[in-house]
């Protein structure tokens, strides 16, 4: 499989769980995607263990039309992005658009504030099964959900999955 020509998205914020969001960044490049971070503003952002990540661009100097997917990463950062209504926005418009919106762990909480699962099977850590479901969803415990151009999965032993199912329909 060959990402070759495509162009994938990765959030970060502070307090994103580094494997998270190293593993699929990695992943996707191995694949041949290019890959551009986006925060809230252009800088550096810790993870929940230290490491840090440099935005390549803010939120408000990138387009959906620019890319193929976009993948969010948990951790406690998710919390954190939907408080950029710009992040939300972009969520939303990647999802509506049919583009990949993948999200692990705590991230479906920006695909709920998006507004982008109700009548959707999603899955996610387990203590945000209730959020999802009030925002309409059908929660699963899977190690990933695939439905429409949503992709969940529900931590960090999940991530061979998660990317597995973000290279299978970008490709």
């Amino acid at each position: 499989m060959s990402l070759q020509n495509k162009r994938v998205a990765m959030f970060v914020e502070d307090m994103y769980e580094d494997l998270e969001f190293w593993y699929p960044y990695y992943r996707m490049k191995e694949a041949g995607a290019e890959v551009t971070v986006i925060g809230p503003e252009k800088k550096d952002f810790e993870g929940k263990h230290g490491l840090p990540a440099k935005a390549d661009k803010s939120i408000n100097e990138v387009n959906t039309n620019e890319f193929d997917a976009l993948i969010i990463p948990g951790g406690y950062s998710p919390d954190r992005m939907r408080r950029s209504q710009a992040m939300v926005d972009f969520t939303r418009m990647m999802a509506e658009n049919g583009k990949i919106t993948a999200a692990v762990c705590h991230a479906p909480w920006m695909l709920a504030s998006a507004g982008v699962i109700e009548g959707k099977r999603v899955t996610s850590f387990f203590s945000l099964k209730d959020d999802l479901i009030n925002a309409g969803a059908e929660w699963l415990d899977r190690e990933v959900v695939v439905d429409g151009p949503l992709i969940t999965s529900r931590n960090p032993d999940d991530l061979p999955a998660f990317c597995r199912a973000i290279i299978e329909h970008l490709d």
